[in-house]
């Protein structure tokens, strides 16, 4: 063994030996993976690398984003929980993935709460509810009275089955008391494609994936889905505004593994919660059709609770279940 390997094991054999207080007061002194569930180029890729970069500019070490799609999010979840509780590997996480996928999925190699430590919420994003062109309604109040007309005979899509979409849809169902037909298909775009060629009446999509077939008029926009309405179409009425308590939104946030030391913790918070509260930062998640959040991890861990319980409720409610 060489003198140089001699020296780098002896260096790895005192870092270990650290006590946890004093590595924890050093961090970070070395790269730090972010784990991103999808692949290059998708909106969650997007979001990661802006905060990636700013966290690098913040935290004076590099930030690179590691991209694990597949599987629903379980692959980049899984290996999230995995990894060393050390603050050098935090994994993005989503409505879907912490909300949703633990009521579908009973045999997820992870506990999405016992094996994770909030950090912080990203953003969050509302949608649009899109019919085709030629049904004949222009309100979700209109639509509403045509579906309790025709029960059963109208239908909308999604991405597939216990996507968000889905559960914006059923949520619909539920809160209005009418039953429209879901069609799933194996992603948004050929759902959108279907309702713009009427083999499907409508669907809950994100705006930018439907705003060019809105200005064109292959589809007509009825509502957004959020609390309040979406900056992007300022315009356009919530559906919670004509059937109370509907509110459902997409959002995204940081985690790390369970056992990272409460100091490393409070750090990537206090970094997090600078970068989203950068004016550029803001600026350039604005553009993408997001709102930027930033908030505590206790703020972050109180709203994934209580999503987990409304989207969780909406599930038992409909029925869904998980198909291959």
């Amino acid at each position: 063994m060489t003198a140089s390997r001699v020296l780098l094991l002896l260096a790895a054999v005192a870092t270990a030996a650290l006590p946890l207080a004093a590595r924890a007061e050093a961090y970070p002194d070395r790269t730090i993976r972010m784990i991103v569930p999808d692949a290059p180029g998708g909106s969650p890729d997007q979001l990661g690398r802006l905060v990636a970069q700013k966290l690098t500019d913040v935290l004076g070490q590099p930030v690179f984003v590691d991209n694990k799609p597949g599987a629903a999010g379980v692959l980049a979840t899984d290996a999230g929980a995995k990894a060393a509780p050390d603050g050098y590997t935090i994994t993005m996480t989503t409505t879907a993935i912490y909300a949703i996928l633990p009521y579908l999925n009973k045999n997820l190699p992870y506990d999405p709460v016992k094996d994770f430590i909030p950090i912080s919420r990203l953003a969050t994003a509302s949608n649009v509810l899109v019919v085709n062109a030629s049904l004949p309604v222009k309100s979700v109040a209109e639509l509403v009275q045509l579906a309790k007309s025709k029960p059963g005979s109208l239908n909308y899509a999604s991405a597939g089955v216990g996507s968000p979409a889905h559960l914006a849809g059923e949520m619909l169902n539920l809160l209005a008391g009418i039953k429209l037909v879901h069609i799933p298909y194996k992603g948004a775009a050929p759902a959108l494609l279907d309702v713009i060629a009427g083999n499907a009446q409508m669907m809950i999509t994100s705006p930018l994936s439907a705003g060019g077939h809105m200005k064109t008029g292959r589809v007509r926009a009825l509502a957004t889905t959020g609390a309040e309405r979406n900056p992007v179409l300022p315009d356009l009425p919530t559906i919670g505004e004509t059937i109370p308590g509907y509110e459902i939104s997409q959002s995204w946030g940081l985690a790390v593994p369970a056992g990272t030391p409460p100091a490393i913790v409070a750090k990537l918070s206090e970094a997090i919660m600078k970068v989203m509260h950068d004016p550029e930062t803001v600026r350039r998640v604005q553009v993408t059709g997001l709102v930027p959040a930033g908030d505590t991890p206790d703020a972050f861990a109180a709203f994934m609770a209580k999503e987990r319980e409304r989207l969780g409720a909406v599930i038992e409610k409909s029925g869904i279940v998980m198909t291959e």
